[in-house]
């Protein structure tokens, strides 16, 4: 071979080396970083990674809000109509969080299925809905006649 299509040939094989090695570090490092959307059917189906970040979304069931008297402590369920889970958050839930509307909770699950959140995030106005929570919610029905509508015009 000659010399100088050797010296190419290393060159290249060295460009080649490097950048797997630069993507497999990045991937290694972001994979703790990636918390994934889950709705709460496919949480109690058990899909979501146990004591991994992930995000759940739905809609808070109504009567299911339990305020701790001593702390910040609050449970409450959420539901994308065909599976519930139960979330509990210490701290401040946002102004506009309540019963019947839609939440997004970033958290983990632990193995009992109980989701521990760190961060509770509720729909800005009437019309809102995270697109996440209203791709979880398409098709689905709620059991009263008020429910709201969901990913329809305007919701984004």
């Amino acid at each position: 071979m000659h010399p100088k299509r050797k010296q190419r040939l290393w060159v290249v094989l060295a460009i080649v080396v490097l950048s797997s090695t630069a993507i497999g570090l990045v991937a290694y490092a972001l994979r703790g970083n990636i918390n994934l959307f889950y709705p709460p059917v496919e949480v109690v189906a058990g899909s979501a990674p146990v004591d991994r970040p992930i995000r759940v979304g739905g809609m808070v069931v109504e009567g299911s809000v339990v305020r701790s008297e001593t702390d910040l402590n609050t449970r409450f369920d959420v539901t994308d109509y065909e599976g519930t889970v139960t979330v509990s958050y210490t701290g401040i839930l946002p102004d506009l969080f309540s019963e019947g509307e839609g939440v997004v909770a970033s958290g983990t699950l632990d193995a009992s299925g109980l989701f521990t959140a760190t961060e509770v995030l509720a729909k800005h106005d009437e019309n809102y809905m995270p697109p996440e929570v209203a791709a979880a919610l398409e098709g689905k029905s709620a059991p009263s006649k008020d429910a709201p509508s969901y990913g329809g015009e305007g919701s984004y």
